[in-house]
């Protein structure tokens, strides 16, 4: 039987997890940067046992094609969510590793 800890991390990986390939593709500018990542907080602070929701888009990786906009990639996104199930908390977190090259979800 898992514990409450272990079951509140599944889920922030779940929940990290749909944001990464919910998200991954969609069109970006440095005008819409900042509404993405709203509405990427939102979509994701929707589902159960998710306390708080933070993202954030790299700028400085936004390179604007010639109709004035990126396609988002996972390495440009920084997010951090917070589960509370059961009383148990955990926070866990997705980056960008430059070692490896990947963005990595890790347990904070």
């Amino acid at each position: 039987t898992p514990t409450k800890r272990e079951i509140a991390a599944f889920e922030a990986g779940i929940k990290l997890g749909a944001l990464y390939h919910q998200f991954v593709g969609s069109p970006v500018g440095m005008g819409t940067a900042s509404s993405l990542e709203r509405a990427m907080e939102e979509s994701i602070s929707l589902q159960p046992y998710v306390r708080r929701v933070v993202v954030r888009i790299n700028r400085d990786m936004l390179k604007e094609n010639t109709f004035g906009y990126s396609e988002l990639e996972g390495k440009m996104i920084w997010a951090q969510v917070e589960i509370e199930y059961e009383g148990e908390g955990i926070s866990a977190r997705l980056e960008y590793d430059q070692e490896s090259c990947y963005p990595l979800m890790r347990l904070r």
